[in-house]
């Protein structure tokens, strides 16, 4: 778990937009933030070069791009996250325990050799999006709670320093795993902002209580008339229920 009671080294902004300029701008504008995540659609479009650029504004890089293929193609692709410089990295707890080993390996491995810090490797476990009935057309159980938790233990015992859930099963999975073990929570929505395509959601300062580690916020901060005013107003939230910044 983080150390620190300053949240705003605990909120990830999602920089959902289209390019470079844009990510860039926000990035720019939000000083006091310290984490962005960097997802499939932003990377696709732009790739390494961007969160080389992230680093060098001094901010941590949230590379999330749940990853999920062979273990030897998830392995090369985490050593190049640890040479990007990313700070936190996703990968698909659904890939299996070998696959998730192998890339906790590389990570450490490319880590040592390179002499850069190794990123936190954080195992997806159910879409925020997915609810019982769409796990069931797709095979599973109809019980997202018990699903999050079987993959949260695959993922521990895999050698992933976290998962990412929803804040639904983060009290469950904090009693089940342990003080220790990362929680990254997206689907986290202010009470005042709008609800979108995320059917799994809370608001921020419930979550942290609950025990999530890393809230994910997106759209209620980049599409605000001020971005900083929308990040600055969830933190001071968050210090208001949860107590000021150490």
């Amino acid at each position: 778990m983080p150390q620190t009671q300053d949240f705003r080294k605990r909120v990830i902004v999602a920089l959902d937009v289209e390019n470079k300029s844009q990510a860039l701008a926000l990035v720019r504008e939000l000083q006091d933030a310290q984490i962005f995540k960097v997802g499939l659609e932003l990377f696709t479009a732009e790739g390494p070069p961007l969160v080389r650029a992230l680093g060098e504004l001094g901010k941590r890089v949230f590379l999330d791009l749940k990853l999920h293929d062979i273990p030897n193609t998830v392995a090369e692709a985490v050593r190049i996250g640890v040479r990007l410089g990313a700070a936190m990295m996703t990968i698909h707890t659904s890939g299996g325990e070998g696959m998730m080993r192998k890339a906790a390996e590389a990570a450490s491995a490319e880590s040592e050799k390179t002499k850069t810090p190794r990123p936190l490797l954080l195992g997806v476990t159910i879409l925020t999006s997915l609810k019982g009935d769409d796990l069931q057309a797709i095979g599973m159980t109809p019980d997202t709670s018990g699903q999050v938790l079987r993959l949260a233990k695959l993922a521990k015992k895999s050698g992933m320093d976290g998962i990412v859930c929803s804040a639904q099963e983060v009290e469950i999975a904090r009693r089940e795993l342990g003080s220790g073990f990362v929680i990254v929570t997206p689907g986290i929505r202010p009470a005042w902002a709008a609800v979108h395509d995320q059917k799994r959601i809370m608001t921020p300062s419930q979550a942290i209580r609950l025990g999530s580690d890393y809230l994910v916020v997106g759209r209620p901060i980049t599409q605000a008339a001020s971005p900083e005013d929308a990040f600055l107003k969830i933190v001071s939230e968050i210090e208001k229920d949860n107590g000021p910044a150490a």
